[in-house]
């Protein structure tokens, strides 16, 4: 159903360059341009990915390192942008992609929580009703006006993905986010997507086939840049463990 659609990538293409030679000087840049020496080679890393995100779904992104998956949500949460095809979001989308980013760690907790809401689009006034739930689920109300740099690498976790959950967006966007935090944090973590499923959008990145077949409704198979499989979880997981075999 077209007015379901929240997300829709069309044709989406992305490559970086990597320097292959460093041009010692202006003599020697001058002379490599002369002879068509670019000094670096581009990588390919979206090669026409498309597809369509609905409502509610839980979808899940798998693929091995280097597949492009990262890049690939990284370009839908605006932090890079394609050389080629289209991004239509409908909604408010939510980013839990690398640990620190919208992060200052010389403020504290408390003002960590205002800056955030601020990068993500939120009004003080808005982050006013949404910061005691987010305390709440962090488990940091003692550490709130403590500098971020003297939080732990697991506090920090969980109080950015406390604000993710709990930023009230309409699509959250995570990578890996079960991949890091202590044993408790990572079941808090299960027992919310569990709570979610069907009634969020969410994307998730992750190298767990439990994970997919558990929580995603959808999942999609990333492999040299493109899409290989589009399908059912338990489909995508057969097909991922095949590429180990």
């Amino acid at each position: 159903m077209e007015n379901d659609i929240v997300i829709s990538v069309k044709n989406l293409h992305k490559s970086f360059k990597l320097p292959t030679e460093k041009a010692w000087g202006l003599k020697q840049a001058i002379f490599n341009r002369l002879k068509g020496i670019k000094g670096y080679k581009e990588q390919k890393v979206l090669n026409g990915i498309s597809f369509d995100i609905h409502r509610n779904e839980f979808v899940g992104i798998v693929g091995r390192n280097g597949s492009g998956k990262s890049t690939l949500l990284k370009t839908l949460a605006k932090i890079y942008f394609p050389e080629k095809g289209s991004i239509e979001i409908n909604g408010s989308l939510i980013p839990f992609i690398e640990l620190g980013v919208g992060f200052n760690p010389d403020l504290t907790g408390r003002e960590n929580v205002y800056l955030n809401g601020a990068l993500l689009g939120f009004s003080n006034k808005e982050m006013d009703t949404m910061y005691d739930e987010i305390v709440d689920f962090a488990e940091l109300h003692d550490f709130m006006d403590q500098k971020l740099k003297n939080y732990s690498s697991g506090m920090q976790v969980r109080l950015a993905f406390s604000i993710a959950i709990r930023a009230k967006g309409d699509i959250l966007l995570l990578d890996e986010v079960l991949a890091v935090g202590d044993a408790a944090f990572q079941q808090k973590c299960n027992d919310y997507f569990a709570k979610i499923k069907g009634n969020q959008t969410v994307i998730l990145v992750t190298h767990s086939m439990e994970n997919i077949e558990k929580y995603c409704t959808r999942a999609i198979l990333i492999e040299n840049g493109k899409i290989m499989l589009n399908d059912k979880p338990e489909k995508v997981a057969q097909a991922y463990r095949k590429l180990w075999s």
